[in-house]
């Protein structure tokens, strides 16, 4: 794009214009006479001063928790995407080979985060060797993302009980039947899998659908796992990919069968 070839609005040393007569308009940085694109010309962004887009507070808060917590909630509030609440959960299988799935956060406390699973599955068993993991909440309607490390705990009994009555019967009985991440022959022959694993468990298939309560009490090898806040980072997307970062860590001091945070140290953090 030549200085022939553009009508601009010079902004701090930003071009903002259109190339070869194009209506499309086109952000580069200039250099004297020469102009370098930032290739935003098909940007679905308003295109302005770089880096624009939300941002964290000038002043970051002592402790991103607020943040994360007003964030969270503003997306089950406003529900532009399914399932919201959806996080990817990395962990270390015993072989150190890394993995990562979506799970659902079901619930947030003042120190930590939940999510339920298989204990025997393959992040149950991974877990249970290297007891640590990391999420990531991203919200692409909204430009944010949040990234949560620390340490993993499986949730106290009464809580895992708690959520499990609350799911559906299907659900619940889903969990009894499934050997987690292991092999099976074919799609019937899970289903089938089910049908034995109800009348093991003496459920009314038919007494279920039609609406009836269904007993069914939680299985041992299935529950709630605590993920510790140890590390939070918040990034809001800005124009050119100059996003608006910034990170907090903390020590944890074990506290009964969880842990107990110290004060957050905060800092920004380039894109």
């Amino acid at each position: 794009m030549s200085a022939k070839q553009r009508t601009n609005a010079d902004i701090g040393g930003l071009v903002v214009g259109c190339a070869g007569g194009a209506d499309a308009p086109v952000l580069g940085i200039v250099f004297g006479s020469l102009v370098v694109s930032l290739g935003m010309s098909k940007s679905s962004k308003p295109v302005g001063e770089l880096g624009r887009g939300e941002t964290l507070p000038d002043h970051l808060p002592k402790s991103p928790l607020p943040l994360f917590r007003a964030w969270f909630d503003e997306a089950q509030e406003r529900n532009l995407q399914p399932n919201p609440n959806a996080m990817t959960l990395a962990t270390v299988d015993p072989d150190g080979h890394p993995s990562a799935r979506i799970v659902l956060c079901k619930a947030i406390h003042d120190d930590c985060l939940v999510f339920y699973t298989n204990y025997e599955g393959r992040k149950g068993r991974a877990l249970a060797a290297n007891p640590r993991a990391a999420v990531v909440f991203h919200w692409d309607q909204f430009d944010r993302q949040i990234r949560i490390e620390g340490p993993v705990t499986r949730s106290p009994a009464a809580e895992s009980d708690a959520y499990f009555h609350s799911r559906r019967w299907e659900s619940r009985l889903g969990a009894w039947s499934s050997d987690q991440s292991e092999p099976i022959g074919s799609r019937e022959a899970l289903i089938n899998k089910v049908r034995h694993t109800a009348d093991e468990l003496g459920v009314d298939m038919a007494a279920a659908v039609g609406g009836q309560p269904i007993e069914i009490d939680r299985p041992a090898h299935w529950g709630g796992f605590r993920l510790w806040f140890e590390r939070v980072e918040l990034w809001c997307g800005g124009i050119g990919r100059v996003h608006d970062r910034a990170g907090w860590t903390r020590t944890l001091k074990a506290d009964g069968e969880g842990f107990r945070g110290g004060s957050w140290s905060g800092t920004r953090l380039q894109p």
